[in-house]
């Protein structure tokens, strides 16, 4: 996977890309540990084993071609100022989704993408939080975009962009877009 269409300045200009890994967010908080991470690094994968949701609930991507990725930003900046941000990424997907491909998605707040009454993507965000300031922040987005089989427990409530439109959409241009107006929208909250 290669991000050419990205125009930021530092998100996801530091890109490791794996084609199996156990979760994208546990390996940024890895990299944040072993102090080997830059600004802007995005961790992104082909098949999760043990991706992390919300509520320590999991979150598998176990086809190729779905959407499994992780960024970590530092921000140094007052809490209130990153208010709604989980809300904001959820706006930004709905947004390319709608734009790029007519595909309507619906948001469950503050973090759940919703087609159908079904969930096709998930939004973690994990934060460091020193003297009421966040010093960075850890993004984790996970896509059913081609994913067309569901255990039992989970095709009434889970689905995918292929399944409900019968179209595949292009993984690298939907994540270089993503970056592109993240990186903007987190510019716009972190300004002096």
């Amino acid at each position: 996977m290669k991000l050419t269409k990205l125009k930021t300045n530092y998100i996801a200009r530091h890109f490791i890309y794996y084609d199996k890994i156990d979760s994208t967010q546990t390996e940024i908080w890895r990299l944040i540990e072993d102090d080997k991470i830059v600004n802007g690094t995005m961790v992104a994968c082909n098949i999760q084993t043990a991706g992390k949701g919300t509520h320590g609930r999991n979150w598998i991507t176990d086809e190729t071609g779905n959407i499994a990725f992780s960024i970590y930003i530092e921000t140094n900046c007052l809490i209130e100022k990153l208010n709604g941000l989980t809300l904001d990424i959820a706006r930004i997907l709905v947004d390319i989704l709608q734009e790029d491909y007519n595909i309507k998605v619906d948001i469950k707040e503050p973090n759940d993408l919703i087609i159908n009454n079904k969930k096709i993507g998930g939004i973690l965000t994990e934060s460091k939080v020193m003297a009421n300031k966040v010093k960075y922040i850890v993004i984790g987005i996970g896509i059913n975009t081609v994913k067309m089989t569901f255990e039992q427990d989970l095709e009434n409530i889970a689905t995918s962009i292929k399944k409900e439109y019968g179209i595949e959409i292009d993984r690298e241009e939907l994540i270089s877009k993503f970056c592109n107006r993240l990186e903007d929208n987190i510019k716009n909250r972190i300004k002096t």
